[in-house]
């Protein structure tokens, strides 16, 4: 797995992709930036088909996407073969997005006060690891919904 993040947006999470770009980069990864970065309106449908085709063209580690809620785009980007995207609402839900689903997809949104910060909530996802055991059977059962 690469030391790459693809990151999408739309207008309603500017901000957002820019915090979490420069929290990356402060990590050490490289950011591809396929979002859009003034509040010109964009269909997040779109942005999650973007990012979710570029990860699986490279060598990406994860990828991220971001609309007002985030609740579209991490519906559009689970509709793509592939993907399981997560939705965090916390710090705890985004460890346990890896530890137990391995999700290879986060979104954000911008017009949401989280309770806790969007960085830390990336820190905790990109510090955990995959558990497996049990939850690998479960992950092959969500994958197996696919068709």
């Amino acid at each position: 797995m690469g030391n790459t993040v693809v990151i999408a947006n739309d207008h309603g999470a500017v901000h957002t992709k820019n915090e979490l770009t420069a929290h990356l980069i402060a990590r050490g990864y490289q950011v591809t930036n396929l979002g859009v970065d003034d509040p010109t309106s964009v269909d997040y449908p779109d942005m999650a088909a973007a990012a979710c085709t570029e990860f699986f063209k490279g060598d990406y580690a994860f990828g991220i996407v971001c609309c007002g809620t985030g609740i579209g785009i991490s519906i559009a980007a689970n509709k793509i073969e592939g993907i399981r995207c997560a939705l965090p609402q916390n710090i705890f839900a985004a460890r346990m997005a890896k530890e137990h689903n391995n999700v290879n997809f986060l979104a954000f949104g911008g017009r949401i006060d989280y309770p806790e910060s969007i960085t830390a909530m990336l820190d905790a996802y990109m510090d955990a690891e995959f558990q497996g055991g049990r939850h690998a059977d479960r992950v092959q059962k969500i994958m197996d919904l696919e068709g």
